[in-house]
């Protein structure tokens, strides 16, 4: 399946790598991305979706194992619930490092999803680093559920769209958000 994808995740990496805005289908629907880590290209993501620096995005990786790199303390909840989570499942956790600052909510949260789907995980581990994901809309607009859903001026703003799915009819769906306290308190935001 990696060479049906193939030239699109080393399309999207190059894009990722310069600092560019990609539009990707990922485990749940098509999200705007960047490199989280650098700060002007989560910044030129806010301006496209027109959306306010105060409603933070979501971080995607590809392995449990990499919490720890961007997250000081991971309550052993985290582990559980991202193991038996039987969909797409988004982690709210305080002590975010190694993230853009602009990306951290104003308590210094994030929130994050291990996934699941082979071109993400594909992409994120050639990359090698966390990608945002945010809905493919601009903010206030309905999320996409299908590619073919995304606003034409959106797509004309990115440097590069992911061809990868594009034809496929299956709707996506949001994940489920769940914020989990230090102490390992559980907070259902999105079931």
């Amino acid at each position: 399946m990696i060479q049906e994808f193939g030239n699109d995740v080393n399309q999207a990496l190059k894009t990722l790598q310069m600092g560019g805005i990609i539009i990707y289908p990922t485990d749940t629907i098509w999200g705007i991305g960047c490199d989280a880590t650098n700060r002007a290209a989560v910044e030129r993501v806010y301006s496209i979706k027109k959306r306010t620096e105060q409603k933070a995005m979501i971080v995607l990786m590809p392995e449990i194992s990499w919490l720890s790199s961007y997250i000081r303390y991971v309550p052993e909840v985290a582990f559980q619930l991202i193991e038996i989570a039987d969909k797409p499942l988004t982690l709210v956790l305080e002590g975010a490092f190694n993230l853009a600052s602009n990306l951290m909510a104003p308590d210094g949260s994030i929130a994050v999803r291990i996934v699941r789907d082979p071109f993400c995980k594909a992409l994120l581990e050639k990359f090698r680093k966390p990608i945002v994901s945010t809905s493919a809309n601009f903010s206030g607009e309905p999320a996409p559920a299908l590619f073919t859903d995304i606003e034409p001026r959106l797509l004309a703003m990115v440097d590069y769209v992911v061809t990868w799915r594009q034809n496929d009819l299956t709707p996506g769906k949001p994940s489920s958000i769940i914020r989990l306290g230090p102490g390992g308190e559980v907070s259902i935001i999105r079931p």
